[in-house]
């Protein structure tokens, strides 16, 4: 009733390995994922740190630049130069850096990464802290 198929399929896996092909293990996608949330997460750290200069920021900053740094084989991340910050409002800030900070803290448990879980963890509570007398305010 039905013919027969005569070639190979198109869906049909390759024999083996080939070079061409960058093959990546979970560990090493989640490591990428991690490093980019982080660094995402030490730009906006570091905008924070032009608008409203602290040690605490400062000191964030450190650690997740050595996180970044551990995650991508020791490679530092780059880093925005003070004073070359855009004028953004620091709620904004605090709230866009809570979301990466949170994001970081998923990748960071999938990965079992507990450094990096506790960084996370640790700049998703500043950031939290930082809006809640704003938000108070406007209600």
């Amino acid at each position: 009733m039905y013919e027969p198929i005569r070639t190979k399929s198109v869906h049909s896996q390759m024999a083996g390995p080939t070079p061409d092909f960058p093959h990546r293990s979970r560990e090493e996608e989640l490591d990428i994922q991690l490093a980019g949330h982080l660094a995402a997460l030490l730009a906006v750290t570091d905008e924070l740190r032009g608008a409203a200069p602290s040690e605490e920021l400062d000191a964030a900053a450190e650690r997740l630049a050595a996180q970044v740094a551990r995650l991508r084989g020791g490679h530092p991340p780059v880093r925005a130069v003070a004073g070359q910050t855009a004028k953004t409002q620091p709620a904004g800030l605090h709230r866009r850096a809570h979301a990466l900070a949170g994001r970081a803290l998923v990748v960071a448990a999938s990965r079992a990464d507990t450094a990096a879980a506790i960084l996370a963890a640790e700049q998703m509570d500043v950031h939290a802290a930082a809006l809640e007398p704003r938000e108070l305010a406007s209600r």
